[in-house]
């Protein structure tokens, strides 16, 4: 119902959100094939192994045929299935620029109502829309693979600016020394203006044996921890709240100056501007002013 939007979704929006903001919120990232999904599974069994539950929404590519998510997500953790206390979600893109935006936070505040301590947000690539919703997370993990690419691609790609944690994934191969060498070098170039900024450090993991996943967690707690102890954990989550808000409102825009720009008065005014009989801006006022 969330992912549908419309009233059905505010109203549940509205009941559950007193009831939210002990999640903690982690972002998965990173080109496709990366084994982001690997690593999630990996990530929810030792969440699990602590006795808390966790709830995850895989960010899938839109089926061209149904608009709905390709299930991969969930075939590839079938392992926790049968879990009651792992909550699965595949959350098609639907090809909406911003409707994924928004609709995954909310996702998150339904998983965080119900108990989930852990939220993990997997997304399917570093396209805007995936690097966005992972960047809103609260800790971000970036996953790169040996052979990756150059620094001027993660760049333009924005995993520098969102990163909190990069894991250099499937590193038992050829060229992970090379790209941990990368890494460093752009985080040399990066200024961290206090000596006590967080500086994203660099974990090795071959998720498909789990090596390497147990000092990513450790990443994760230590990067929390700073959070917390620096209150940028507060920041953060107040500037993801006027960011959504911020959305929210270009969207209801948006809807208004559908109505707006459809019916009779919107024709008349079209045919006004077509007739010289006032300017296109004058036009619009009037149409807005209605």
């Amino acid at each position: 119902m969330l992912e549908m939007g419309g009233n059905g979704a505010h109203e549940i929006v509205a009941r559950l959100y007193p009831r939210t903001g002990a999640a903690y919120t982690i972002g998965i990232t990173g080109s496709p094939g990366a084994g982001k999904s690997t690593l999630t599974d990996r990530l929810v069994t030792l969440i699990r192994q602590g006795g808390d539950e966790v709830g995850v929404l895989a960010v899938d590519p839109s089926s061209p045929f149904s608009g709905g998510a390709i299930l991969g997500d969930r075939v590839r953790m079938q392992d926790h299935a049968t879990d009651a206390g792992v909550f699965i979600r595949s959350m098609a893109t639907r090809g909406h620029l911003g409707g994924l935006a928004l609709a995954t936070p909310q996702a998150v505040r339904v998983l965080d109502a119900a108990g989930k301590p852990w939220v993990i947000i997997e997304t399917v690539g570093v396209g805007q829309v995936e690097v966005e919703v992972a960047g809103a997370a609260d800790t971000t993990v970036v996953v790169v693979n040996p052979g990756w690419g150059d620094s001027v691609q993660a760049n333009k790609a924005g995993l520098l600016e969102i990163a909190d944690v990069f894991v250099i994934n499937k590193a038992d191969r050829d060229g992970a020394a090379e790209t941990r060498r990368d890494l460093e070098m752009m985080l040399e170039m990066t200024n961290f203006p206090d000596a006590d900024d967080w500086r994203p450090p660099i974990v090795d993991t071959v998720a498909t044996t789990g090596e390497g996943v147990g000092a990513l967690w450790r990443a994760v707690g230590d990067h929390r921890a700073s959070l917390e102890a620096s209150g940028e954990l507060d920041r953060r989550r107040r500037a993801r709240v006027r960011h959504e808000l911020h959305d929210i409102v270009l969207q209801r825009l948006h809807e208004r100056a559908s109505e707006i720009c459809s019916g009779e008065k919107f024709d008349t005014a079209a045919n006004a501007v077509l007739a010289r009989e006032v300017d296109p801006y004058a036009a619009a006022d009037r149409l807005m002013g209605s």
